[in-house]
């Protein structure tokens, strides 16, 4: 039986899934999907395998969601479909038509690994894990953009009530629109419970003084760092992360904030699909 929980973005990741791509990742229309270009499906395994290896030298143990998801890109992608609380999961409705489905594949993994399913959301609503940011064991920040609308926050915050968990809803910008992906998690991640890397060009300013005033640093990114996922950073224990390679300044401005930074080559995984570390991992259980 695999144990679960663990309300924070930050605290020792002890159980994680991950998703090997497949032959659909490799996609010969990458503008249908949001993609920069289309992967080389054995440069991205080989990335991916390189990568998970990583994590696992953090001492995590890995799971693998291997169902069969013909079509479906992005399901590499499995911070998405479900978010994992204290007392079982919630599965998500993708706020990208294209990515409709992935939740249910997320589900009965989830059971099979005895995890209960507090809840599941229903259209209209969509969210997706990128909007979800623990600040906090009762507290839930939920991005409010194109990919988790007003009636995903509802039903979030209706599903957790009896956990004690309070919603704390993110206005996101604008950016590229509704055919752009653009998740609170693209611009801010939690490393300990007093230190955020942020993108501060587009951090919505009430959620910055959220932060600030509970005692939050600041750990910036450059602009030119942004396009190549600088704020999107996966903690595997307090100040202890993995991020793309090839941003120098947030990494040493990181390393500068006593966190140990160990990075992984991206450029098919990450770079060409817009997904980072967070993104291609979905966390079971973190624990002290």
């Amino acid at each position: 039986m695999v144990a679960y929980g663990g309300q924070s973005m930050s605290r020792r990741l002890r159980v994680v899934l991950v998703r090997r791509p497949d032959a659909s990742f490799a996609v010969s229309n990458p503008r249908r999907w949001g993609y920069s270009a289309s992967p080389d499906l054995k440069l991205a395994q080989k990335e991916h395998d390189a990568f998970v290896a990583l994590v696992r030298e953090t001492g995590t143990e890995v799971r693998y969601l291997d169902a069969r998801q013909p079509g479906r890109a992005d399901a590499i992608f499995v911070h998405d479909p479900a978010i994992v609380t204290n007392q079982g999961a919630v599965l998500l409705r993708m706020g990208k038509p294209l990515r409709r489905g992935e939740e249910a594949s997320m589900g009965t993994l989830l059971k099979r690994l005895r995890i209960p399913i507090l809840a599941t959301i229903r259209a209209p609503a969509t969210a997706e894990g990128g909007d979800l940011l623990w600040v906090h064991d009762d507290v839930l920040a939920v991005g409010q953009g194109f990919r988790t609308n007003e009636e995903g926050l509802r039903q979030l915050s209706n599903a957790l009530q009896d956990l004690g968990v309070r919603t704390l809803p993110v206005e996101l910008p604008y950016f590229r629109g509704p055919a752009g992906c653009l998740h609170l998690m693209s611009l801010v991640s939690l490393l300990d419970d007093d230190l955020a890397v942020i993108y501060p060009r587009l951090i919505p300013v009430p959620f910055w003084k959220f932060l600030k005033k509970d005692g939050f640093e600041f750990v910036e990114v450059p602009d030119q760092e942004f396009h190549t996922m600088g704020p999107n950073v996966l903690a595997v224990a307090p100040r202890d992360c993995i991020m793309l390679e090839g941003n120098p300044v947030t990494q040493r401005r990181l390393e500068d904030a006593g966190c140990r930074v160990r990075t992984y080559r991206g450029r098919e995984i990450s770079l060409k699909a817009e997904g980072g570390a967070t993104c291609l991992t979905r966390p079971i259980l973190r624990a002290q």
